[in-house]
């Protein structure tokens, strides 16, 4: 993923940059036109809730054929609507063995999106989607991590420590764009502060609604903020773990969210009225610090 993609229009994946190995640019770019367009069928447009749910039934349809035991090429069992989408994960399916479970697992969080904002949407004003963080997380284990743990799956990388890293890092990716994204996400009748934090902090619904930066909504965005850097940095140093392109893709995906929450602390934690972005200006520092992205000690010794 480059910087500036994770910030216009966020997204976990790689979109198949230079960084990349020629051999694994057709693969990441299915897997990103597939979770691109899931995402879009449950958050674009203006269709009802029960539509997105259909379609979104249809699309996970599509994606159990794409793990029929045909060979690469042939006709799907059923005509799909998606053939552009569901052709290219096919082939990638069948020439990287992706696992399933994964890629079902994206289908699940979208489908929990939906819920989750028509029931919002019928008691009306600003809702916290989740109780607590431990239900945040797990929402997240299914929105976020998959996607690191597919790329890691196409590199060959499969041990448990590279995989808790990758989940700590998509987890944090996922709970910045949150915390970024909150003066978009709160007209919208959804937004991911939990209900627990919102009652530590003392902050009530009328303030979330009016979009108030108050006392109470900088410290609480603050310490969401502190959360999302503390699982950053647990999962950074799967950049030494990782083959050399991934491995400075991942740092520029890791500084780049590093970045947003610098940026987010600058404005003193007002995400309701600012979504803050990177830029063309912030390259020069993201490159710094992602070459400086050394190993610890212990990795270097023999």
């Amino acid at each position: 993923m480059n910087p500036a993609s994770s910030v216009q229009h966020y997204e976990n994946f790689p979109v198949a940059s230079l960084l990349c190995p020629p051999r694994l640019r057709a693969p990441v770019r299915a897997l990103y036109h597939y979770a691109r367009t899931a995402d879009d069928i449950a958050d674009e447009g203006n269709a009802p809730a029960a539509q997105r749910l259909a379609d979104l039934a249809a699309y996970r349809a599509e994606l159990l054929d794409c793990f029929t035991p045909a060979a690469p090429g042939t006709p799907a069992l059923t005509p799909w609507r998606w053939p552009h989408i569901f052709g290219p994960l096919r082939r990638a399916v069948h020439d990287f063995q992706l696992p399933p479970a994964p890629l079902a697992d994206l289908l699940s969080a979208f489908v929990q999106d939906v819920e989750q904002t028509d029931q919002a949407t019928r008691q009306g004003g600003a809702r916290a989607a989740y109780a607590d963080r431990t239900e945040l997380l797990d929402y997240c284990r299914r929105s976020a991590n998959p996607v690191g743990r597919l790329l890691l799956h196409l590199h060959g990388v499969t041990d448990a420590a590279s995989l808790a890293q990758s989940d700590a890092i998509c987890t944090a990716l996922q709970l910045i764009n949150f915390w970024q994204d909150l003066s978009l996400d709160i007209p919208r009748g959804r937004h991911y502060l939990t209900a627990a934090d919102r009652v530590a902090h003392g902050v009530s619904d009328a303030d979330l609604q009016a979009l108030r930066p108050t006392q109470q909504t900088r410290a609480l965005i603050s310490d969401c903020c502190a959360w999302a850097r503390a699982l950053m940095r647990q999962g950074a140093p799967l950049v030494h773990r990782v083959p050399g392109r991934m491995a400075w893709e991942l740092r520029f995906v890791v500084q780049g969210g590093l970045r947003i929450l610098d940026k987010i602390e600058a404005q003193d934690f007002n995400t309701l009225q600012q979504r803050p972005r990177i830029t063309q200006a912030d390259a020069a520092l993201l490159l710094w610090r992602a070459v400086g992205m050394r190993a610890p000690a212990s990795k270097l010794r023999p």
